[in-house]
């Protein structure tokens, strides 16, 4: 990069200062819209299909996949040996072939289980399709990671913000007209070959240690504000060392668990036929990442992580009372679609739904370091496999006896929210306060 200058802070880390890009601020849209076309392969599709067995090991199996996609090609780009434009190239048509497969196999929302070829829809849709998000998720938070190295943690949140609400224009149309449920797949499979055939084409990775040069990058790493609500790391930590900490197993545990109670959440909401409680709880999954990142630059990420899961363990006690609050008349007995503790829990449960994942990525860039953030992410990621198994059972449970499903999530949300506040940086000495 010409014009560049490197320097070096008081903890010893390398900047490459440089200018800005002219089209940085169109990656970050790019990337935005990206995400947001992968969503309905997992929100849209619990929502409209996960209505039996047979689907939920769909989802669960989509979910498997999407998380083993991120890890290979985080690790093929950040070493130069996967060109960005072809990671998301190949992400274009998988997600494309994933949600095209819902449109063929699927002829209307309540005969998910019984597709015409259940083998394809698990090849098309779980393998294909899950691993096409699971690499265009990870590489679009890489690249703007990359080119925003001075609020990483705020600019991905909003990135992958999109992978919530994304959904949206997807619920409403089959909220509309659910014959026409297939159609809105086949128009979203169309809508991701192109955002994310664009995007494939416009993003790219800085220099290595790239930083921008309208920040001074010795000032921002004695920031006495960011030093004390979210200090950098100890030392800059390598994969095999990270996996050696107990933190690492502790954040892949906290989103493995909260994972499952997310999506749980669509699923059993989506049961309830209230399309605009389920509208407005996967856009407040999307929209509550950016708030929650916005709290925690002033008051911690730790502390901001536990009142997230605990307002998501709330959710599911406010969902499990609208489900067992009578109705008006002698027959009913669930609360009517749309109830005000419905809608309640919704958001809620929304909330907390999403926000607890860039929390944890800021987390892991905090607790190890920025060396090899991308690839410690990407194992954290990899807990979201775990999440889809727990959400399948929670949901297959939920199918039955909704009741116990939702206090096991409540507790699945819960017991994270009390051990997030006992993380310790790792490398810090015993002694020394967290």
């Amino acid at each position: 990069m010409e014009n560049a200058e490197v320097v070096r802070d008081w903890r010893g880390r390398s900047y490459l200062v440089g200018p800005v890009p002219a089209d940085r601020t169109r990656m970050f849209r790019l990337a935005l819209v990206a995400m947001a076309a992968i969503s309905p392969l997992q929100y849209g599709f619990a929502a409209l299909l996960a209505r039996d067995g047979a689907g939920l090991l769909l989802l669960a199996a989509c979910l498997v996949f999407q998380a083993a996609g991120a890890l290979p090609a985080l690790h093929l780009v950040r070493r130069g040996r996967l060109p960005v434009r072809t990671a998301l190239a190949a992400g274009a048509a998988l997600t494309a072939t994933g949600l095209l497969t819902l449109a063929l196999t699927f002829p209307a929302p309540t005969t998910a289980a019984g597709g015409a070829g259940p083998a394809v829809a698990l090849l098309g849709y779980a393998v294909l399709g899950g691993l096409g998000a699971g690499a265009v998720y990870g590489v679009c938070s890489e690249v703007v990671s990359a080119w925003y190295p001075d609020r990483a943690a705020s600019r991905v949140s909003l990135v992958t913000g999109a992978f919530g609400y994304g959904t949206v224009p997807l619920l409403v149309w089959a909220g509309i007209a659910p014959a026409t449920t297939p159609w809105a797949f086949g128009a979203a499979a169309l809508a991701a070959a192109v955002a994310i055939g664009v995007a494939a084409r416009r993003l790219r990775l800085p220099p290595r240690h790239w930083w921008p040069a309208a920040v001074d990058p010795r000032a921002h790493a004695l920031d006495a504000a960011i030093l004390r609500r979210t200090p950098g790391a100890v030392r800059q930590f390598g994969l095999a060392q990270a996996l050696r900490t107990r933190a690492l197993p502790a954040l892949a545990a906290i989103l493995a668990c909260a994972g499952a109670v997310s999506v749980l959440d669509v699923i059993v909401v989506a049961a309830t036929g209230s399309w605009g409680a389920l509208a407005v709880l996967v856009a407040l999954n999307g929209a509550g990442r950016a708030a929650a990142m916005r709290a925690s630059e002033a008051l911690g990420r730790r502390r901001v992580l536990a009142a997230v899961l605990a307002i998501l363990a709330a959710g599911q006690l406010l969902l499990l009372a609208a489900l067992h609050t009578p109705a008006p008349g002698p027959a009913a007995a669930v609360a009517p679609a749309g109830g005000p503790l419905l809608w309640l829990g919704a958001i809620t449960a929304g909330l907390g739904g999403g926000a607890f994942y860039p929390l944890v990525a800021s987390l892991v860039r905090e607790f190890f370091g920025v060396e090899k953030v991308g690839e410690i992410q990407a194992v954290v990621y990899s807990a979201k496999a775990v999440a889809g198994i727990l959400a399948a059972c929670l949901a297959l449970g939920a199918l039955t006896a909704p009741g116990p499903a939702l206090l096991a999530a409540a507790a699945l949300a819960a017991l994270p929210a009390l051990a997030t506040l006992r993380l310790r940086t790792p490398g810090l000495p015993a002694t020394i306060p967290l």
